[in-house]
């Protein structure tokens, strides 16, 4: 048992169910305990691995969409650059040599910053982004003002999510409960709330009056918030923002909570704090708060789609003219997982949010 596994069952003991969102927010933000406060378990010899850590290319080719976005938006100097949970700090720092090499004004107007909560993980980017000089934030409101370009991949999907729950009497909150009433030594299990579901209607998330029993509802109000933020700065201030992360990949109705460790989905219930925790990132959901918010959205499109677009395939050509076979089927085998629909290609989309300018953006069709 964890230390957070005791301090949850403590919490429900002594007060009853807690909301999955709840559970979530402690599971990965404790200020002490939590899974992105304390633990830096990405890469091959960790939970999880992320685009950036399968293959450069990744971090290339969005560093110089960021140029491109950057030079539409009529070059602004000074400006922010920034990555929400820059992890090890690979894609920025592909992105940043792409970006010298190419659009060598774009690395030079743009000041470097990073929202990340893990201490451990801010000193491996300070390694990795050495020369950048990176800010570390909390969030969208330690940016300065001014025009911004940012990035977000796998960064929405590890936002709490609420979930409801269909009853026999309705919906009601989807809880997280001791096995054992009362008993801190009951495991943890998924429970329905007593109280009707009112939250639903507050919570902004429309479910229908009729539903199969068991049937799942889910909103991330974390994520929402964040892009409705990004859209309105956007709109202010100018500039765009990428946002790439996997989502609409199980049918309607059904729980998207998963746990990740040491590359397997285990039970998420299972050994809080040292579980990484994610849901499906409703992106349709997502561009609707953009647009509300009066920003230009493109997407989402696939992975494989975009990556395509910004001519992935020419870059593996480029990278293999001079490799051996050996680096050759390497190179092959990162691009492929990145663009294989069975792997990363449709699973992940990506999805663009932008200043009302009516300007294009790479990677997108029209």
């Amino acid at each position: 048992m964890t230390p957070l596994d005791r301090l949850v069952r403590r919490m429900i003991a002594q007060s009853g169910p807690i909301p999955v969102f709840r559970f979530m927010a402690l599971a990965l933000q404790h200020p002490e305990y939590g899974y992105y406060r304390q633990a830096a378990a990405i890469g091959r010899g960790g939970d999880f691995i992320t685009a950036p850590e399968i293959s450069q290319v990744f971090g290339e080719l969005v560093g110089l969409w960021l140029a491109e976005a950057w030079e539409r938006a009529g070059r602004p100097d000074p400006c922010f650059l920034c990555e929400a949970g820059p992890g090890r700090g690979a894609l920025m720092a592909d992105a940043l040599r792409a970006i010298r090499h190419v659009v060598p004004g774009f690395a030079a107007a743009a000041r470097l910053h990073l929202i990340e909560s893990n201490a451990t993980l801010r000193a491996t980017q300070a390694k990795a982004l050495a020369g950048a000089a990176p800010v570390w934030i909390e969030g969208l409101d330690g940016l300065p003002d001014g025009p911004l370009f940012l990035v977000a991949n796998e960064f929405l999907d590890a936002l709490p999510a609420r979930q409801f729950v269909m009853t026999p009497d309705g919906w009601r909150e989807r809880m997280v409960a001791l096995s054992k009433s009362g008993s801190e030594s009951g495991g943890l299990v998924f429970a329905a709330g007593d109280d009707p579901a009112d939250a639903v209607a507050a919570s902004g998330l429309s479910l229908p009056a009729q539903a199969e029993p068991g049937a799942i509802g889910e909103i991330q109000p974390d994520a929402l918030a964040f892009v409705r933020d990004l859209a309105r700065r956007l709109v202010a201030s100018g500039g765009a923002a990428l946002l790439i992360d996997y989502g609409g990949n199980l049918p309607a109705g059904q729980s998207t909570l998963r746990g990740i460790r040491g590359h397997r989905l285990i039970d998420p219930l299972d050994g809080a704090g040292e579980t990484d925790l994610s849901v499906d990132v409703d992106l349709a959901r997502l561009r609707e708060a953009a647009e509300t918010a009066g920003a230009a959205v493109l997407g989402p499109i696939g992975q494989a789609a975009f990556l395509r677009s910004l001519g992935i395939e020419a870059r593996r050509s480029a990278l293999k003219t001079s490799a051996s076979a050996e680096d050759a089927a390497i190179v092959d085998a990162a691009i492929d997982r990145l663009i294989d629909p069975a792997a990363m290609g449709t699973a992940f989309k990506a999805m663009a949010v932008a200043a009302p300018s009516g300007a294009a953006l790479p990677g997108f069709p029209l």
